[in-house]
Protein backbone atom coordinates (compact mmCIF):
# COMPACT_ATOMS: atom_id res chain seq x y z
CA UNK A 1 0.00 0.00 0.00
CA UNK A 2 1.31 3.02 -1.42
CA UNK A 3 0.38 7.41 -0.03
CA UNK A 4 -0.76 8.50 -3.56
CA UNK A 5 -1.12 12.12 -4.39
CA UNK A 6 -4.14 11.78 -5.89
CA UNK A 7 -6.69 14.66 -6.88
CA UNK A 8 -9.67 14.43 -4.89
CA UNK A 9 -11.85 15.77 -6.55
CA UNK A 10 -11.20 13.46 -9.70
CA UNK A 11 -11.83 10.41 -7.43
CA UNK A 12 -15.21 8.93 -7.51
CA UNK A 13 -16.72 6.45 -5.11
CA UNK A 14 -17.58 3.03 -6.20
CA UNK A 15 -17.61 1.29 -3.24
CA UNK A 16 -16.10 0.88 0.57
CA UNK A 17 -14.28 -1.38 2.91
CA UNK A 18 -16.77 -2.24 5.66
CA UNK A 19 -15.09 -5.44 7.66
CA UNK A 20 -12.59 -7.82 7.35
CA UNK A 21 -12.70 -11.69 5.74
CA UNK A 22 -10.96 -14.38 7.40
CA UNK A 23 -7.57 -15.01 8.69
CA UNK A 24 -5.25 -13.78 5.56
CA UNK A 25 -5.92 -10.65 5.25
CA UNK A 26 -9.14 -10.25 3.24
CA UNK A 27 -11.41 -7.09 3.01
CA UNK A 28 -15.76 -7.60 2.95
CA UNK A 29 -16.75 -4.55 0.53
CA UNK A 30 -19.88 -3.13 -0.37
CA UNK A 31 -19.57 -2.30 -4.16
CA UNK A 32 -21.79 0.88 -5.66
CA UNK A 33 -21.40 -0.76 -8.98
CA UNK A 34 -24.02 -2.26 -11.31
CA UNK A 35 -23.24 -4.90 -11.45
CA UNK A 36 -21.50 -5.12 -7.69
CA UNK A 37 -18.75 -7.14 -9.32
CA UNK A 38 -17.80 -4.78 -11.69
CA UNK A 39 -15.65 -3.36 -8.90
CA UNK A 40 -13.03 -6.26 -8.92
CA UNK A 41 -12.36 -4.94 -12.62
CA UNK A 42 -10.70 -1.73 -10.86
CA UNK A 43 -6.93 -3.20 -10.08
CA UNK A 44 -5.52 0.19 -8.32
CA UNK A 45 -7.55 1.31 -5.57
CA UNK A 46 -7.45 4.76 -3.88
CA UNK A 47 -8.49 4.29 -0.74
CA UNK A 48 -9.91 8.06 1.32
CA UNK A 49 -10.89 7.99 4.98
CA UNK A 50 -10.77 11.44 6.78
CA UNK A 51 -8.11 13.02 5.19
CA UNK A 52 -5.91 9.76 4.70
CA UNK A 53 -5.50 8.52 1.02
CA UNK A 54 -3.59 5.60 0.04
CA UNK A 55 -3.29 3.44 -2.87
CA UNK A 56 -3.76 -0.07 -2.85
CA UNK A 57 -4.11 -3.08 -5.67
CA UNK A 58 -6.28 -5.71 -5.66
CA UNK A 59 -4.75 -8.86 -6.24
CA UNK A 60 -7.78 -11.21 -6.55
CA UNK A 61 -11.85 -10.60 -5.47
CA UNK A 62 -15.34 -12.52 -5.49
CA UNK A 63 -18.58 -11.78 -5.20
CA UNK A 64 -20.98 -13.44 -2.29
CA UNK A 65 -24.50 -13.45 -1.08
CA UNK A 66 -24.46 -9.22 -0.33
CA UNK A 67 -20.85 -8.46 -0.34
CA UNK A 68 -17.80 -8.55 -1.89
CA UNK A 69 -14.44 -9.71 -0.44
CA UNK A 70 -11.15 -8.38 -2.09
CA UNK A 71 -7.36 -9.56 -1.61
CA UNK A 72 -5.20 -6.72 -1.74
CA UNK A 73 -1.57 -7.06 -2.19
CA UNK A 74 0.64 -6.92 0.63
CA UNK A 75 -2.01 -7.20 2.85
CA UNK A 76 -2.00 -10.61 4.71
CA UNK A 77 -3.04 -9.86 7.87
CA UNK A 78 -6.66 -10.09 9.70
CA UNK A 79 -5.76 -7.34 12.37
CA UNK A 80 -3.88 -5.00 9.33
CA UNK A 81 -7.58 -5.71 6.92
CA UNK A 82 -9.03 -4.19 10.11
CA UNK A 83 -7.70 -1.06 9.78
CA UNK A 84 -8.85 -0.47 6.05
CA UNK A 85 -12.77 -0.80 7.77
CA UNK A 86 -14.44 2.66 6.59
CA UNK A 87 -12.33 3.33 4.05
CA UNK A 88 -13.92 4.07 0.46
CA UNK A 89 -12.69 3.26 -2.49
CA UNK A 90 -12.22 5.73 -5.58
CA UNK A 91 -10.94 5.67 -8.64
CA UNK A 92 -10.53 8.47 -11.03
CA UNK A 93 -13.18 9.34 -12.95
CA UNK A 94 -11.70 9.03 -16.69
CA UNK A 95 -11.26 5.44 -15.82
CA UNK A 96 -15.31 5.28 -15.80
CA UNK A 97 -16.49 3.47 -18.94
CA UNK A 98 -18.53 6.25 -21.28
CA UNK A 99 -22.26 5.77 -20.91
CA UNK A 100 -24.96 6.07 -23.74
CA UNK A 101 -27.03 9.24 -24.08
CA UNK A 102 -29.64 9.78 -21.64
CA UNK A 103 -27.51 7.60 -18.80
CA UNK A 104 -26.25 9.12 -16.15
CA UNK A 105 -23.51 8.48 -13.02
CA UNK A 106 -24.89 9.27 -9.78
CA UNK A 107 -22.62 11.69 -8.97
CA UNK A 108 -23.63 13.83 -11.92
CA UNK A 109 -26.99 13.85 -10.73
CA UNK A 110 -26.11 15.01 -7.18
CA UNK A 111 -26.26 18.82 -6.84
CA UNK A 112 -28.81 19.30 -9.50
CA UNK A 113 -31.49 21.60 -9.00
CA UNK A 114 -35.04 19.87 -9.10
CA UNK A 115 -37.92 21.79 -11.02
CA UNK A 116 -40.89 20.52 -11.03
CA UNK A 117 -43.41 20.48 -14.54
CA UNK A 118 -44.96 24.04 -13.19
CA UNK A 119 -41.29 25.22 -13.26
CA UNK A 120 -41.13 25.10 -8.93
CA UNK A 121 -37.55 24.48 -7.74
CA UNK A 122 -38.15 21.69 -5.16
CA UNK A 123 -34.95 21.56 -4.19
CA UNK A 124 -31.38 19.93 -5.10
CA UNK A 125 -30.43 16.40 -5.29
CA UNK A 126 -28.49 15.52 -2.00
CA UNK A 127 -27.78 11.65 -2.80
CA UNK A 128 -29.46 8.70 -4.11
CA UNK A 129 -30.50 5.86 -2.70
CA UNK A 130 -30.42 2.28 -4.21
CA UNK A 131 -34.09 0.24 -3.62
CA UNK A 132 -35.70 -2.70 -5.65
CA UNK A 133 -37.56 -1.55 -8.05
CA UNK A 134 -36.10 2.21 -8.87
CA UNK A 135 -33.71 4.33 -7.69
CA UNK A 136 -34.26 6.85 -5.44
CA UNK A 137 -33.28 10.95 -5.54
CA UNK A 138 -32.95 12.22 -2.19
CA UNK A 139 -34.02 16.29 -2.62
CA UNK A 140 -33.46 18.90 0.01
CA UNK A 141 -33.96 22.47 0.27
CA UNK A 142 -32.08 24.95 -1.29
CA UNK A 143 -31.86 28.47 -1.31
CA UNK A 144 -35.05 29.54 -4.01
CA UNK A 145 -37.15 26.46 -3.32
CA UNK A 146 -40.80 25.66 -3.03
CA UNK A 147 -40.61 25.08 0.33
CA UNK A 148 -38.34 23.46 3.29
CA UNK A 149 -39.49 20.01 2.45
CA UNK A 150 -37.34 16.73 1.69
CA UNK A 151 -38.68 14.09 -0.91
CA UNK A 152 -37.99 11.33 -2.69
CA UNK A 153 -38.52 11.12 -5.57
CA UNK A 154 -38.27 7.95 -7.76
CA UNK A 155 -35.78 8.55 -10.72
CA UNK A 156 -37.23 6.67 -13.57
CA UNK A 157 -38.43 8.02 -16.71
CA UNK A 158 -41.80 8.81 -15.68
CA UNK A 159 -40.75 11.11 -12.91
CA UNK A 160 -37.63 12.55 -14.63
CA UNK A 161 -38.28 14.47 -17.63
CA UNK A 162 -34.88 15.96 -18.66
CA UNK A 163 -31.54 16.49 -16.99
CA UNK A 164 -29.63 19.64 -18.39
CA UNK A 165 -26.29 18.78 -16.82
CA UNK A 166 -24.59 22.25 -17.97
CA UNK A 167 -27.36 23.87 -16.87
CA UNK A 168 -27.06 21.85 -13.26
CA UNK A 169 -30.95 20.90 -13.58
CA UNK A 170 -33.77 18.32 -13.62
CA UNK A 171 -36.97 18.55 -14.93
CA UNK A 172 -39.33 16.67 -13.04
CA UNK A 173 -42.84 15.31 -13.32
CA UNK A 174 -44.00 15.59 -9.58
CA UNK A 175 -46.48 16.80 -7.85
CA UNK A 176 -44.72 19.21 -5.27
CA UNK A 177 -47.42 18.09 -2.59
CA UNK A 178 -46.07 14.70 -2.58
Amino acid sequence: MNATPVVADDLIVIGKIYSVHGVRGEVKVYSFTDPTENLLQYKIWTLKREGNVKQVELVSGRGSDKFLVAKLKGLDDREEARLLAGYEICVPRNMLPDLTDGEYYWYQLVGLKVIDHLGQLLGKIDHLLETGSNDVMVVKPCAGSLDDRERLLPYTAQCVLAVDLVAGEMKVDWDADF
